[in-house]
Formats: C-alpha cells, structure tokens, sequence
C-alpha cells in the first residue's frame, strides 16, 4: 500500500510539473460546458452538470493514461522503473489513485462552472452520491486508457484517444442526455459503457437509486479493460525486456 502511495505521488507531482498539460486536460470539459450548455439556458443544467462531470473524467483517462503511458513508454525513466523489483498490479493502482484524483479535480471545475452560470442545484447528499459515482465509475475508463497506452504507439496514442473520447462520450449521452440523440445511436446506445456511467450519474443527480444492472455492466467492462491492459503491459514488456 506504502509503494502505491509514493508512486501515486510522484506520477501526480510529476503531472503538475507541466501545466501545459495538466491545465488544458483539467479545464477542457469545463469549456464545453460553457459553450454547449451554459451558452443556450439548458433546462436539463443539472443532469448535464452530471454528465460534464463524467466527461471530464474520461477525459483524464484517455489522456493521462493512454496518451501519457504511451510517451513514457519511450523514456528512460521508464525502462530504469521496469528494472526495479515493483509488481505490475501496484503501478496500475498508483495510476489509478493519480488519475482519479486529475479526474474528480477536472469534475469540480465543470461543477463550479455550471453551478456559477446555470441554474444546475443538488442537495449535499446528491453531491457526495455524484462524487462517489465519479471515482467508482471511473475505473473501468482508467483501464481502458492504460491499456491504449500500452497497445498502441505514441505517435498514434493521441489521435485514437481523440476518437474514443469523443464517440464514447457523444454515444453515450454525455452531451446531449440519452433523449436527445439520434435514433441510429439511440439505438446502440445502451450496450456502450459510457451510457452505464451515465445511467449512475444521472441517477444520482436525480437521487434516485443506483440501478444494478449498470453497475454490473460497468464492471464487466472494467474486467475486460483491466484484462486487455494487462495484457497489453505484459506484451510491451516482453518485446521490450526478453
């Protein structure tokens, strides 16, 4: 536990060392909020406050890890901490830790964005419902980042990180809420993960009960994930070290 809190610390020191990344990848989400949302008076403000949140921390994993695990994956730091006698498992809970902490940042800043420019409101218990919503949610996107990183090249990273976010994000209904999709993605819609999440997230807006089925859908999607980015790691490490 000791050596993920250190490497958790250190990945998260090393990230605020460079706020030409940190600080676009934390204030984006809040930027759409304002553009989409804040611009044209939404009456739905609150769910979307929910769904911005969510976006903003799938912006973190898909860019902090997927991009980020892709360009390390070049560096001699990297090679030096692959020598070192550190299991697998604590260097993907330290990302985890870093990445939900970037995460739930980047969430309060769409918060206070739509709390400051739209009539968006929860009660506290909403709240705290929301951000417990965000940090469990996120982990099946967290390992979904980690292995893009590992599986794809650094040069081709960023523009598939690109893709993913935003389709996952669009087709899931983070922008618009479900309603307001097209029929065709309206259609596909409920197999995507990110729908789960939002399914969680508008729930608790709403506070209303978390539904089962969603949670249960979003963990077998992080099984996957979890899966193919350990896979992905013990490839890389193979081609690499062997």
């Amino acid at each position: 536990m000791r050596l993920t809190l250190v490497h958790a610390r250190a990945m998260t020191l090393e990230l605020l060392r460079y706020p030409a990344f940190s600080v676009p990848t934390l204030a984006f989400p809040s930027l759409f909020f304002l553009l989409f949302v804040a611009s044209r008076d939404d009456r739905n403000a609150t769910l979307l406050l929910a769904s911005f949140a969510g976006f903003a921390v799938l912006s973190v994993t898909f860019f902090q890890f997927g991009v980020g695990i892709a360009a390390e994956r070049e560096t001699p730091w990297e090679r030096f901490l692959r020598a070192l006698p550190l299991r697998v498992g604590v260097r993907f809970a330290a990302r985890l830790l870093s990445g939900t902490l970037f995460g739930l940042a980047s969430a309060g800043l769409v918060a206070l964005t739509a709390v400051a420019t739209t009539d968006a409101h929860l009660p506290q218990a909403r709240w705290v419902a929301l951000l417990l919503a965000l940090g469990l949610g996120a982990i099946p996107f967290a390992l979904l980042g980690i292995a893009l990183g590992y599986w794809v090249s650094p040069r081709g990273a960023l523009p598939l990180a690109n893709v993913l976010y935003l389709v996952l994000a669009f087709a899931g209904g983070l922008w618009t809420t479900p309603a307001r999709l097209p029929a065709a993605v309206a259609f596909i819609s409920p197999a995507i993960p990110t729908r789960q999440f939002g399914d969680v997230l508008w729930s608790s807006a709403r506070g209303r009960l978390w539904q089962p089925h969603a949670w249960l859908l979003l963990l077998a999607w992080g099984v996957a994930f979890g899966l193919l980015a350990a896979w992905g790691y013990t490839r890389d490490e193979g081609r690499r070290y062997s």
